[in-house]
């Protein structure tokens, strides 16, 4: 999708510090951290958020959860990292097409925001 900033990315026709890619998954920093380390891991085909991913994508869920891991540790931040999922515009996701955040680097509390 040429107006999805992730996609574009992903294409390199727009800019980031890509950290991981592959042909399923693309991982970049977060242009706005909310964490020393902020890490978005995405699917390198174009899924608008996890409400719209069906069982045939279970094996590219799971790998990007390995991928999240590897960024994780690769940052530094070790076993000490939390991962979000925002679905809809109500639970926070403003880039409409699915990403886990990767955080770290600091204490986080519970109940997030």
């Amino acid at each position: 999708m040429s107006d999805c900033i992730f996609c574009r990315i992903i294409q390199k026709t727009a800019s980031a510090h890509i950290v991981y890619q592959d042909e399923d998954v693309t991982a970049f920093h977060d242009i706005h951290p909310a964490a020393p380390t902020h890490i978005l891991v995405v699917p390198n085909r174009h899924i608008a958020s996890i409400g719209q991913v069906t069982p045939q994508d279970a094996a590219l869920l799971g790998k990007l959860l390995v991928v999240a891991r590897q960024v994780a540790e690769q940052a530094g931040v070790g076993n000490h990292f939390r991962l979000v999922v925002n679905n809809g515009r109500q639970a926070g996701q403003s880039v409409f097409h699915l990403h886990i955040h990767v955080l770290g680097g600091r204490s986080f509390t519970w109940p997030p925001g």
